[in-house]
């Protein structure tokens, strides 16, 4: 055992991050790094992409195709569901009539039309995140939690590779980040933890850093069992977007930090009697990377959301999906790489995208108006910030509904539907104001151009810049293809 400033923990092979972090209670030795024998192995390289960075919006629950982006106002009303089409910029594409800011702004992104898979439930959080199908895994209670043998996430895997291309430099910005909160933190007080969203056995030093922001205490949503930032205006005192264990205490100085620091320089003094192991091998530039978010005033400054224009922030909406767009576009300017998102569930299906129920009027008064407004505006600033030639931006959820307007006897809902939904697509080179693939008469199964999660996969990895083919290696060091066999589209 190690006593690290008095607290007891497992030797470093057994150090979480988190542990890591908050090592002395603000966190600043390194974490183990079990991927330092895997360096050698792996072939992925993170340069030479048309993107610098990716932001994936990820509408958790399934929003339904036939009430955004896949409209069938020819077929019966059993399937078309309570929408009209309005006209769109894009030839081809009967966009949602609540959709109006993004019908008129649709030459900036392609619609993807035909993505699917066969996990026709949210345990596609995994693949849809990951492009590979989830292993077998105790997943708690539920069944819906991640599992360290889980596949590394997209962004995990860019965290990866491009520490392996920074070797021993220092970051004072995390390579990935995941916004406003961890998948599942918001729902039923955290009793979530979903899988897709970590690093899995690539090791968990490679998880993003996460923020956290509580839902009040106050009046239940519409809707809603119970409060739900998504669907009202949120507060600057509750968009308090820092890292999870990387915030010090109030009453720790620069100063005091500098002789926390000193302390752990000494401490650092005795790893030269410890083995040379290479599971500690790769600690110091972790450590230090640590230390400089830490202090560091970009990161500081980026995590600011008080910095931004009223009338922007307004233009993105108030509520904590639009914030967090903000935050995403934020954190892309001071360097991440790969930036998620989530409109996460609060509590009940018409909480989120997972419209059971209550389909219509939460999609008409709260999910469909806080897309239009947030997603339409990430795309213009973007644009007027010459950001958008090298940011991907990525939006779908992980999966869509039923063709048949109607759930398990309820008539105001649809069920799950994994075997035809859209994906956004905008930015790096993505030619806009295109759609891709074609659906059937009710919007049920692809009818060409079919898309599957690792083509998605392949097409994000592409845009970056890293070779799909390319490998990276297992626990046992043995080389493991980026991709399952997905091909990036002609986008």
């Amino acid at each position: 055992m190690l006593s690290i400033l008095g607290r007891k923990r497992c030797d470093c092979s057994g150090f979480t991050r988190r542990e890591w972090i908050r090592a002395g209670g603000i966190g600043l030795f390194g974490v183990s790094d079990p991927l330092v024998r895997l360096a050698d192995a792996s072939q992925g390289q993170l340069s030479g992409g048309r993107a610098r960075s990716v932001l994936f919006v990820y509408l958790f629950g399934g929003p339904s195709q036939l009430e955004t982006f896949d409209m069938k106002p020819d077929a019966p009303s059993t399937v078309r569901g309570p929408f009209s089409p309005i006209g769109s910029r894009t030839p081809e594409l009967r966009i949602c009539e609540h959709l109006p800011l993004l019908a008129q702004g649709s030459e900036k992104f392609c619609v993807v039309r035909t993505l699917n898979h066969s996990q026709n439930d949210h345990n596609a959080s995994h693949v849809i995140q990951t492009g590979r199908e989830m292993p077998p895994a105790e997943r708690g209670p539920a069944r819906v939690n991640a599992a360290p043998n889980d596949w590394p996430s997209m962004g995990s895997v860019v965290e990866y590779l491009e520490r392996r291309a920074a070797g021993h430099a220092t970051r004072s910005v995390p390579g990935y980040v995941y916004l406003p909160n961890r998948h599942g933190q918001i729902q039923l007080d955290g009793r979530y933890d979903r899988l897709g969203q970590y690093a899995g056995w690539l090791g968990a030093e490679h998880n993003a850093l996460a923020t956290r922001i509580h839902k009040s205490t106050g009046p239940a949503s519409p809707y809603c069992s119970g409060d739900n930032p998504y669907y009202r205006d949120c507060t600057d005192e509750e968009l308090t977007f820092q890292f999870q264990g990387m915030s010090p205490p109030a009453d720790v100085t620069v100063n005091r930090l500098d002789r926390r620091r000193s302390l752990v320089e000494q401490f650092e003094g005795s790893l030269d009697q410890l083995d040379n192991a290479r599971s500690i091998r790769g600690y110091d530039s972790v450590r230090s990377s640590v230390w400089n978010m830490l202090t560091s005033g970009k990161l500081r400054d980026a995590l600011d959301i008080g910095r931004e224009r009223s009338s922007l922030r307004d233009r993105y909406g108030r509520n904590l999906f639009g914030q967090s767009l903000i935050m995403g576009r934020r954190m892309i300017e001071a360097g991440s790489r790969f930036v998620t998102v989530i409109w996460d569930m609060s509590d009940g299906a018409a909480s989120g995208w997972d419209s059971h129920e209550q389909l219509t009027g939460s999609l008409r008064d709260c999910l469909l108006p806080g897309l239009d407004r947030g997603l339409s505006a990430l795309f213009e600033d973007l644009q007027d910030r010459g950001l958008l030639d090298e940011t991907l931006v990525v939006a779908c959820g992980e999966m869509g509904r039923t063709p048949k307007f109607t759930n398990r006897g309820d008539n105001d809902g649809r069920d799950h539907w994994s075997y035809c939904f859209p994906a956004i697509l905008a930015g790096a080179g993505v030619q806009g104001g295109t759609v891709y693939g074609r659906s059937d008469k009710h919007a049920a199964y692809p009818l060409d151009h079919p898309v599957s999660c690792p083509d998605l996969t392949a097409s994000i990895f592409d845009r970056l810049g890293v070779d799909p083919h390319g490998f990276i290696a297992d626990r046992q060091g043995r080389p493991v293809p980026l991709v399952d066999g997905g091909r990036p589209l002609d986008v």
